[in-house]
């Protein structure tokens, strides 16, 4: 059951992240996979950092940052 948790909370916090970065999502499978990877990307640097989460909301907003990171990271590496 927490894997399913993750995955939707991934999901909601990569569309997120799409809708603050660009304004758009991606699409809904785009999305979710920019929102998981996000948030192991938020989690790894927010624990370099020292900084940690608790909970669902707190790990929803470190994948949100992750996936606006991400995202930004993206928009670098891929300019046209």
């Amino acid at each position: 059951m927490n894997i399913i948790i993750t995955l939707v909370l991934g999901a909601l916090a990569g569309f997120v992240g799409s809708k603050l970065f660009s304004g758009s999502g991606k699409g809904i499978i785009v999305d979710c996979i920019i929102g998981i990877v996000g948030g192991y990307l938020g989690s790894f640097l927010f624990g370099l950092l020292g900084l940690g989460a608790d909970g669902a909301i707190g790990g929803f907003i470190v994948a949100v940052i992750g996936s606006i990171l991400l995202l930004w990271i993206l928009s670098k590496v891929l300019k046209k």
